[in-house]
């Protein structure tokens, strides 16, 4: 089950890594979320968030796929709080925006939209709930 753990965090931070490293925009944000969006409208109807899942089949009874776990999302919501430091710094942003407050509800927002989206098996709340999190974002935009 570890090296399961392993690979899926692997995975999704690359993928992560991938799709927020060109982020230098709002706009940029917004296709990231379309991006994971779209990634989670299958066919076949399975939805939801690889780590999400190990999580909650996990976290409670073995530990070490606890702490590995942990640090994949600490990674991923670090991937989040450099893309928004990124925009800060390049004055997308306002200086008041904070990014590690930001980051964390863009990413609550990301997980909980999983959740409703598998439960649902429709990609909407899950889309919403990034929206609600980016026109978040989006307060802090300089203009």
């Amino acid at each position: 089950m570890h090296d399961v753990v392993e690979a899926q965090s692997q995975l999704v931070l690359t993928r992560e890594e991938g799709l927020l490293a060109g982020v230098r925009t709002l706009a940029g944000l917004r296709r990231w979320r379309d991006a994971l969006v779209q990634a989670n409208t299958r066919p076949d109807g399975s939805y939801g968030c690889a780590l999400g899942t190990l999580c909650a089949q996990l976290s409670d009874d073995d530990e070490r796929s606890r702490a590995a776990l942990a640090a994949a999302f600490d990674r991923w919501h670090q991937l989040l709080i450099e893309t928004l430091t990124r925009l800060r710094d390049l004055g997308v942003l306002t200086r008041d925006a904070d990014p590690d407050k930001l980051g964390t509800g863009l990413l609550a927002a990301l997980q909980g939209g999983y959740i409703l989206a598998q439960n649902a098996h429709d990609p909407q709340p899950m889309a919403d709930a990034l929206d609600m999190a980016l026109d978040r974002i989006d307060t802090f935009a300089n203009r």
